[in-house]
């Protein structure tokens, strides 16, 4: 058997190498046709990017709970001769598209997810929600499947009649919000084969970077204390309050933030502070997301959290148990592919926006008192008109957001192109920031950064030297001395119970407003809306 293994490895690397090969041969005079070709087709394509777009904006659905998004998206894509395995992960909005065969394997992925409490009217210059309270795409997450779903078409017509040889795979980041999907495919050998991947979300402008993106990485997780009821008024000594257990572990780290490095982020929500005062409280949760630059700084933090929650159980005589719900390693990203995807961004350059796009981006920046530079000094004025820069790693960072993509760099190469379909300046994660995102603004971003992916998809599967470089920069430089360790256990469900109970209560109302195309050009038009609309229309 160990024979057989030693006389096979050779062949299968001989095999892997032959079919480079074959691409590269096959294209080296093609390859800048197809991409004028690709280019073409994309942009004959805007009706398909706007109906996709607007379709999934309407749905407005939150973490885990995708089920409309993933039912649309899988069924284009399965009538483009994918074939789809759900439910991956233990995640019933989770899925992986497959087509195509051999080498080169790339993954192409984006986000799906909502925000609480982010529903909005699209194309509108002040806050006007479509279903009060209600989730909404406060971030542009509708947006980056149908620019991922365009590209790998579009590439997949010329792999056909071409002849050349290669796998795609498109798969969603379900419940990016809650950072609760991705390192759960890394742990259960979902990108196991996956040779590299392109990852898309949503931007201002078209961009790209390498190396240490300078956020955080998290842990996301859940304390539950138990204790004993009792009346409140009547015998309030003979209850163990759970909320006095939340309020005392609250109160000590908030005390501890003093003693952590000014890299760190840490904030909670209390999900459950008992039922009514007379009672007292004998169950109580709080939710942490516990942020810092480094693995080892994360997990100190999340250490010192258990033990601080053990504490508190025995200083009011509860009980405590803890759930790891989500979490993220901080971002670092590959130059060669980076290098390949910014080649291509300045040959396809900004989309042309037009008066009414630029006024409607002028009203929000107003309206949300948006600063008048952004982090890298550059003006905020309207819509982006120049081309970002190709950007390596930081030199040093303060610390900020986080993004579960970054559990796949770790394990292959990987890359995020952003692509200008939101607003520069909004404050991120609010219903402000689902303003542009079912607008020209968006479908002509998403169109641009289509036509980016795809073109990097003929370079990436006819010319083996860029999965090769990547491949000697994730082992040589990226994960020379810092190697990726999980935070998920075997034994961690993902969080599906989590945004159920809200998408149950808003769910049927949204229904009502989700995009019909049989009936109406735009989803703009569905609501009522002349593009742009500045002021509220008077009742």
């Amino acid at each position: 058997m160990l024979l057989r293994k030693i006389i096979c490895l050779p062949f299968i690397f001989f095999v892997t190498t032959v079919t480079a090969q074959k691409n590269t041969t096959k294209s080296t005079s093609n390859v800048s046709q197809w991409k004028k070709e690709v280019i073409k087709s994309l942009d004959e394509k805007q009706k398909t990017a706007q109906e996709m777009v607007d379709m999934v904006f309407s749905f407005s659905e939150l973490g885990f709970q995708e089920i409309e998004t993933s039912a649309y998206l899988t069924q284009i894509l399965e009538k483009n001769g994918f074939s789809i395995e759900r439910g991956i992960s233990g995640i019933p909005t989770a899925w992986m598209a497959k087509w195509g065969n051999g080498k080169p394997v790339i993954a192409l992925g984006s986000d799906i997810d909502g925000i609480p409490k982010a529903s909005q009217k699209p194309g509108v210059a002040y806050k006007e929600p479509i279903v009060e309270d209600a989730p909404g795409h406060g971030e542009g997450h509708n947006s980056g499947l149908p620019l991922v779903i365009l590209s790998a078409i579009e590439v997949k017509k010329i792999m056909e009649r071409e002849g050349i040889t290669g796998t795609l795979v498109i798969w969603p980041g379900v419940a990016e919000e809650l950072v609760g999907s991705k390192a759960w495919y890394i742990r259960d050998a979902y990108f196991k084969n996956v040779d590299a991947c392109i990852f898309t979300h949503v931007g201002s402008n078209l961009g790209v970077s390498w190396g240490d993106a300078g956020n955080n990485g998290l842990v996301s997780v859940e304390f539950k204390f138990e204790g004993s009821s009792a009346h409140s008024a009547g015998a309030p000594w003979r209850g163990k309050s759970a909320l006095d257990a939340v309020e005392l572990m609250d109160i000590a780290w908030n005390f501890k933030r003093e003693h952590l490095k000014p890299t760190q982020r840490s904030h909670y929500v209390i999900t459950d502070g008992g039922d009514q005062p007379n009672v007292v409280p004998s169950k109580a949760s709080v939710w942490y997301y516990l942020r810092e630059r480094t693995y080892e700084d994360i997990k100190n933090m999340y250490d010192d959290a258990v033990l601080y929650a053990n504490s508190v159980a025995t200083m009011t005589g509860t009980k405590v148990s803890h759930q790891l719900l989500g979490t993220a390693w901080p971002g670092h990203f590959n130059r060669s592919i980076a290098e390949a995807v910014y080649a291509n961004i300045k040959t396809v350059g900004l989309p042309s926006w037009d008066a009414a796009d630029q006024q409607l981006a002028r009203a929000v920046q107003k309206l949300v008192n948006a600063p008048k530079k952004n982090q890298r000094g550059e003006i905020i004025d309207g819509l982006a008109t120049k081309l970002d820069t190709l950007n390596g790693p930081v030199e040093f960072s303060m610390g900020g957001g986080s993004d579960d993509i970054a559990d796949i760099a770790w394990n292959l190469p990987t890359v995020v192109l952003r692509y200008p379909s939101n607003i520069p300046g909004t404050p991120g994660h609010n219903w402000a920031d689902g303003i542009a995102m079912a607008t020209p603004i968006a479908h002509k971003g998403v169109v641009s950064g289509s036509k980016v992916v795809a073109a990097t998809l003929l370079d990436m599967f006819t010319d083996a030297s860029i999965i090769s470089n990547a491949w000697d920069y994730h082992k040589n430089v990226q994960t020379k001395d810092i190697k990726y360790k999980s935070f998920v256990e075997p034994t961690n469900p993902p969080a599906i119970h989590l945004n159920k109970k809200i998408m149950d209560q808003f769910r049927p109302q949204l229904k009502k407003y989700y995009y019909d195309p049989s009936k109406y050009e735009t989803y703009l038009e569905q609501l009522g809306i002349q593009y742009p609309q500045i002021e509220k229309k008077a009742n």
